[in-house]
């Protein structure tokens, strides 16, 4: 009796030091809701767990590695409505945990990221791909595993420059979303010395569904000689009646037809299949681009966490913006952090919605650092000053 008493006892030891030593590692999931417009098509749901089954997919690759190396991850996860003020909220999660993934806009983003309770946190936007938010308004608390408008926009420019469709007309929406992708646009054809010969607004109100055979011709009937035809609609309200409608028969982009992604079930090559299979085991559904900026945002943490064996916010954020960061993205190139602004680097699939057409950085883009900062706000062409 006395020896299994004494067993018992070193067990038990043995158990209350391995808990001691595993490293705890809490992190939020935070959702500010938007107010989503209304569309004239429900043929492309917005799933309710949109970003959250993301971070939970990157918690449990979490997870997985860390049993083995003493880590103990977990997710809060925190849902906001839209009318509500997400600050009080936002405070008390910071008190819990200094690792906050936000699925939110970018006032709300900006918001939290001011919060005195923020200053020592890590913060990493899933949602918003505003230009601003890596430029002027850059917060040194703020990393971006969203890709920005503009590199999703100069993924599809240096395409069009690599086929020559060197002549462009746009046709953009009335959403403020939309304005900033066409200006993305815009200015992503000129870096690829490319002209957008003609912007054009659209201007029905009517159901497409019924009308896009009749409308559709006659308002694009008088559009500039172009290649290509960019459409501005990040709600795909309108652009999905575009195609096959226009007057002059020539290939779309941007919102409908071939389209810049950060993901999308059509990528299957470099073990992109494979994740996305674990992602449908999880979810019950496809991956969207918010999920997976999500799973990178949480497995970015798991993998500065195991790289430098510590969960401490200032250790993690330097080991995050060094050379020696890199995540596996399943991209066919490691993802990292660009030191100017906080976003992450990585290739942007061009796809349709059957196929992968190509991926950017498309050969023959050069770089002196790396291809991947073809895509995107190089540092000569940041006006962020927070990273400095």
């Amino acid at each position: 009796m006395l020896k299994h008493l004494l067993a018992s006892a070193i067990s038990l030891g043995l158990c209350t030091t391995a808990l001691a030593d595993t490293l705890q590692v809490p992190l939020i999931w935070l959702r500010h809701a938007e107010a989503e417009r209304p569309v004239l098509s429900n043929l492309d749901p917005i799933p309710e767990d949109r970003g959250q089954a993301g971070a939970e997919l990157g918690l449990s690759d979490n997870l997985t590695t860390g049993k083995f190396l003493g880590q103990d991850y977990s997710l809060e996860v925190i849902e906001i409505p839209p009318e509500a003020d997400p600050l009080p909220d936002a405070r008390a999660a910071l008190a819990r945990s200094p690792y906050m993934v936000l699925d939110a806009p970018a006032e709300t983003l900006l918001a939290i990221a001011d919060l005195p309770e923020a200053q020592g946190a890590m913060l990493f936007n899933a949602a918003a791909s505003d230009m601003a938010l890596r430029g002027e308004n850059c917060r040194a608390n703020l990393l971006h595993t969203k890709t920005s408008y503009a590199m999703q926009t100069d993924a599809l420019m240096q395409f069009a420059r690599a086929k020559r469709w060197e002549d462009l007309v746009l046709i953009t929406g009335n959403a403020p979303e939309d304005a900033a992708y066409a200006a993305a646009l815009t200015a992503s054809a000129a870096k690829f010395g490319l002209t957008i010969a003609e912007t054009k607004p659209w201007i029905f109100d009517a159901d497409m569904r019924r009308n896009a055979a009749q409308e559709v011709p006659l308002f694009t009937q008088d559009l500039a000689d172009h290649d290509l035809l960019l459409i501005a609609d990040v709600a795909n309200d309108f652009a999905r009646y575009i195609a096959y409608n226009t007057w002059t028969p020539r290939p779309i982009a941007g919102s409908e037809g071939l389209r810049p992604v950060s993901w999308a079930p059509v990528v299957e090559q470099w073990g992109a299949a494979q994740l996305h299979s674990r992602f449908q085991d999880l979810a019950g559904r496809d991956m969207t681009p918010r999920d997976y900026a999500a799973w990178a945002a949480v497995r970015a943490v798991g993998e500065a966490v195991t790289r430098t064996q510590s969960a401490d916010p200032t250790t993690i954020r330097d080991y995050l913006l060094s050379d020696n960061f890199e995540l596996a993205g399943f991209k066919g190139r490691p993802l990292s952090f660009r030191t100017w602004n906080g976003q992450m680097r990585q290739p942007i699939p061009l796809v349709t919605r059957a196929a992968l057409v190509a991926q950017a950085p498309l050969e023959g883009f050069l770089h002196q650092r790396t291809e991947l900062d073809t895509l995107g706000l190089d540092a000569p062409e940041s006006p962020c000053t927070a990273f400095q």
